[in-house]
């Protein structure tokens, strides 16, 4: 080979180098090439499922006919565009004629951000189909056009009508003054174009979760897929990630929750066969989850029995959802308060039996819900108010001490020497009858009442849109300062309540440690601890609800106040006078079991100190 085909060769290798480099798609074309693949992979994917589920319910059918798989309905396949509307004093929902299904639900109640009627759902945002089976094949409902029939204010009936005779009802009927929607589907003279064997219908059902509150991370946080087995608890899919659920015992529900509003769908005869998935919405848009579920129930294709079901469009507030068990026992119960979180078990029983009642009983004064907060954060320090004295008094104690605990230190000045000092300072305490646990105790106990506030608060959709001071809206951040960049953990905005609550909660911590200063020596870096952990919770509750800042601001306040007034009205000569006379009587007495027990750990590891010595 001579040098000029060599040169050649290399030249139109170079070529088609450079034709392919220059030539590929752009990373645009890619992303719409994969999309457009992955519609085609849906597609042929909902067609498979929709084969496989057209068999397995066709399997027992015997009978074979002649019917085509068109002509069921084949005059409504056809139809005219159109919406029926109906509504009570609390709900507006329109259901369309294509599919005979609800396509929009406004809360006349409650507005959006823009202070207007607050829309749950609208168009496409909502879909729902419902798949019935004749001799041949599935025919989904979202393919037909319904008529309406029997229309009144509050309710009415969408036919899918195959003859004169022969047609199927969704029967939509609301209540006065209720959420609930009932749904029905009868059958009527449909027993010779359905199959026989098919006594249930599959049902696909997706909602688009609006963004209704200002701040969507902290709503993707309380917004989640819920279920309620039956005759059992709920369960929820993940709210901080993509999940899905494929679930084979019966459900009674499956509800759709944002923050404060759900789409709840209620089976009388429950749900089964559940296929359940839940989508965290990008960043940017206008949706905070996708929602989607598949699952079927009972059907009579003779129509001797209705398929009974229920929609629930309406608020999270507990005592609403609540009421809907009122005259249900046992297992029958629905439990759809469990869509208003309010913490683990027994932080939940507090909010159930003391906060809920206690803010209801407050609103209904027709208060401010700052005032509110304010009064239930004063109750709140009152009920543990025991707990806090039992705290500061064992302190106060180990206070007056001070100059005893001063003595041993100067004794012991030495690091060798430390667990003598230690075992010293103990039986200091066990002579005075002071115990160094005494504070810990009492803490723990109030602990679960203080958690409940701020489990219930966010939870709260009283709190929505209600303004206080300077804040806006109580149930979400009240942004006194917007920064330009993001900060970690914080966003990119300054919440005012929360910048007071860090404030006080450091000037607390100062005050408290100064109170505590028994003269014993600290482990290094706890007192900087003391004062990071408020700097943290600047970082971690900044995107919290303003109510929840609020109200640990004033409980800190007071905590702050409380200790200043048990500080000035007691009386620490006499405190130290009564410890006096604790020691003489604690002569006669025989060592606690704990502190026995403390004392001969303290000498065995003295012994076992001593021999590491000595080798």
């Amino acid at each position: 080979m001579d040098k000029n085909t060599i040169t050649g060769l290399v030249l139109i290798v170079l070529l088609l180098i450079g034709f392919s480099y220059f030539s590929r798609p752009s990373q645009e074309q890619q992303e719409a090439f994969k999309r457009y693949n992955d519609s085609i992979t849906i597609v042929k994917q909902k067609e498979e499922a929709l084969r496989e589920k057209t068999a397995a319910a066709l399997a027992n059918e015997k009978e074979i006919v002649t019917i085509d798989s068109t002509s069921t309905f084949f005059n409504a396949i056809e139809g005219v565009e159109g919406t029926v509307v109906i509504e009570n004093e609390l709900l507006t929902a329109v259901i369309d004629n294509k599919g005979g299904r609800v396509t929009k639900v406004t809360l006349k109640e409650y507005n959006d951000q823009e202070k207007q009627p607050l829309v749950l759902f609208d168009g496409n945002e909502m879909m729902m189909n419902f798949y019935f089976y004749n001799k041949k094949e599935a025919i989904q409902t979202k393919d037909y056009y319904f008529i309406p029939v029997n229309q009144s204010e509050m309710g009415v009936t969408m036919r899918l009508v195959a003859g004169e005779e022969s047609y199927i009802d969704f029967i939509y009927q609301l209540k006065p003054d209720n959420y609930l929607l009932d749904f029905t589907i009868q059958a009527v003279g449909m027993e010779n174009l359905l199959a026989h064997s098919v006594d249930y219908l599959n049902i696909e059902w997706s909602q688009r979760a609006r963004q209704l509150e200002r701040g969507s991370v902290f709503e993707k946080r309380l917004s989640n897929l819920t279920y309620k087995y039956v005759a059992d608890k709920t369960d929820n899919l993940a709210e901080a990630k993509d999940d899905e659920e494929t679930i084979d015992r019966r459900l009674n529900w499956i509800a759709y929750k944002n923050q404060f509003f759900s789409s709840v769908f209620i089976a009388d005869q429950s749900f089964s066969e559940n296929i359940l998935k839940s989508r965290v919405g990008k960043e940017g848009n206008d949706y905070i989850k996708d929602y989607s579920s598949e699952m079927r129930t009972s059907f009579d294709p003779k129509g001797e029995a209705p398929t009974t079901m229920h929609f629930y469009f309406g608020p999270n507030h507990y005592k609403t959802l609540k009421a809907y068990d009122k005259g249900k026992s046992g297992d029958s119960k629905w439990k759809l308060n469990d869509l208003v979180y309010l913490g683990w078990p027994v932080v939940k029983q507090i909010n159930q039996w003391f906060t809920v009642n206690i803010f209801d009983w407050l609103s209904s004064w027709g208060l401010g819900m700052g005032l509110v907060l304010f009064l239930m954060t004063v109750l709140v320090k009152i009920v543990v108010f025991p707990a806090t004295w039992k705290t500061y008094m064992s302190s106060a104690k180990m206070r007056v001490l001070r100059p005893e605990i001063e003595k041993i230190n100067a004794k012991y000045p030495k690091q060798e020497d430390a667990m003598k000092k230690q075992q010293e300072t103990m039986a200091l305490y066990s002579k005075y009858g002071v115990s160094p646990m005494g504070g810990c105790l009492p803490m723990l106990l109030q602990f679960p009442i203080l958690m409940a506030l701020f489990m219930f608060v966010p939870s709260a959709i009283e709190l929505r849109q209600e303004s206080f001071l300077w804040a806006n809206d109580l149930s979400t951040y009240d942004a006194i300062l917007k920064l330009p960049f993001n900060i970690p953990f914080m966003g990119s905005h300054i919440s005012l309540f929360c910048l007071l609550m860090t404030v006080t909660t450091i000037l607390n911590t100062k005050y408290t440690m100064s109170q505590q200063d028994t003269g014993q020596q600290q482990m290094p870096g706890m007192k900087w601890m003391m004062y990071l952990m408020p700097v943290m919770f600047l970082f971690i509750l900044n995107s919290y609800p303003a109510g929840l800042n609020y109200y640990y601001f004033i409980s800190t306040l007071i905590s702050v106040v409380t200790m200043i007034v048990l500080r000035k009205t007691t009386n620490e000569e006499k405190l130290l006078a009564g410890l006096e006379a604790n020691k003489t009587k604690n002569k006669t007495k025989k060592k606690s079991g704990f502190a026995a027990r403390l004392e001969a750990m303290q000498k065995e590891q003295e012994r076992m100190l001593k021999e590491r010595q000595k080798k």
